[in-house]
């Protein structure tokens, strides 16, 4: 596509284009679909992401309204019972792989990011998040009595102070515990992992230590520990700077990982395992409070992707929202690495949406416009002294007149 046609093209078409989404349009793939090929459906369902578009029906009077968008699916119509059943068929292999090329660019586009400063590098921060479901309908997802879930297990990986995204999702039904989840999601990998307390097994912690992946984990204040070495710090937080063993059983080799202990402003007791023994403790500490990073995802997530509004009450449904969702996020990322813009997530966001149906180059000057504010901004002004108030009566309120200044 030479570069006058991508400066007329409109900004949502422009980012479904880098969508890699050609091998579903083969005709083998869709053989008993007469007009909606997986590619389309793919394609109408990130769109909806990227637009906020609230329900079946809306998607239906969007497309209406966009004949050229409607013509690059090469669809005449739509129906918002056809896509309610196509999400349900979807085979969610297909969305993981598209989900995959899009990290795929991101990664070929942040690989020159170092992470965090100071010698600290990348991050893979590992956690979950749920969705609730309606009980009546999801049986398949009960959990127990008033509580039915979907969870969604996240590697977040932390390019840079500004730059997360996720490169690897485990959905499951509720049950499904966080320790399982990081079976899959903890591998080796040019990162370190940072983990909450749900994560924290001795197995699991041994394994990592042997296996060299570097992690970083809380452990609960009642884990037992075997000190090895053992340095209590004069600092206003960090307490404790220990190499010890973790896990009570003599039936496994055990390896030494580091102990840091510190209190944060509220004097809550952190209790911090890892295997960066080449880190200080403040580092360490700095790590760890990164970790908040991808709570912060998954609230942008619900709220910006409205993940929280379900699309279908089956499995594979479930499954595909989760993965479309993710690939809107991420073609929201390259847009904003692509353009080089200085903007957030947010307002990359707010802006694809307002410039939705628009020319990409109006959506380009957009993104780089500059202020045009050319005053200071308000100015402190010295505070005069209150006049007296006269009350004339119980209601109005009079206030002295002040006397002209005689020339």
């Amino acid at each position: 596509m030479n570069k006058n046609n991508i400066i007329h093209q409109s900004v949502i078409r422009q980012c479904l284009s880098l969508l890699p989404t050609e091998k579903f349009s083969c005709p083998l793939l869709n053989y008993d679909q007469k007009k909606l090929t997986a590619d389309s459906l793919i394609k109408i369902f990130v769109a909806a992401q990227l637009g906020k578009w609230e329900s079946y029906a809306d998607i239906e009077e969007k497309l209406r309204a966009d004949k050229k968008l409607l013509k690059s699916l090469n669809l005449e119509s739509i129906s918002g019972s056809q896509l309610s059943r196509r999400i349900n068929e979807l085979p969610t292999e297909w969305v993981q792989y598209l989900f995959f090329q899009v990290v795929g660019q991101i990664r070929e586009r942040t690989k020159q990011l170092a992470g965090l400063p100071k010698g600290i590098g990348r991050l893979a921060i590992v956690d979950s998040t749920y969705l609730r479901l309606p009980e009546q309908l999801s049986n398949w997802a009960y959990v127990t009595k008033g509580l039915t879930h979907v969870k969604m297990h996240t590697r977040l990986v932390v390019a840079s102070p500004d730059t997360v995204f996720p490169d690897r999702i485990l959905p499951s039904t509720g049950n499904v515990t966080d320790f399982e989840g990081a079976d899959v999601l903890v591998e080796e990998c040019d990162a370190t992992y940072v983990m909450d307390r749900g994560f924290a097994c001795h197995k699991r912690i041994n394994r990592w230590a042997k296996e060299e992946i570097s992690f970083i984990v809380r452990i609960k204040e009642k884990q037992q520990v075997m000190y090895l070495e053992r340095t209590l710090l004069n600092h206003p937080q960090i307490r404790l700077d220990a190499v010890v063993k973790i896990g009570v059983t003599s039936n496994e080799k055990l390896y030494p990982v580091r102990l840091v202990e510190y209190s944060d402003e509220q004097g809550h007791l952190y209790r911090i395992v890892t295997n960066r023994f080449d880190l200080s403790p403040e580092q360490i500490m700095d790590i760890y409070r990164h970790r908040w990073a991808i709570e912060i995802f998954f609230k942008w997530v619900k709220q910006h992707l409205r993940t929280t509004k379900i699309w279908s009450t089956k499995p594979q449904g479930i499954w595909n929202q989760m993965f479309l969702a993710l690939i809107a996020y991420g073609l929201t990322l390259l847009v904003k690495l692509m353009t080089q813009t200085k903007k957030t997530m947010r307002e990359v966001l707010r802006l694809i949406r307002t410039y939705f149906q628009k020319p990409w180059k109006e959506f380009w000057d957009e993104l780089h416009r500059r202020g045009t504010r050319t005053s200071k901004g308000r100015q402190k002004i010295p505070k005069k002294e209150k006049a007296d108030l006269i009350f004339a009566d119980t209601v109005a309120m009079i206030k002295p007149k002040k006397d002209k200044k005689k020339s």
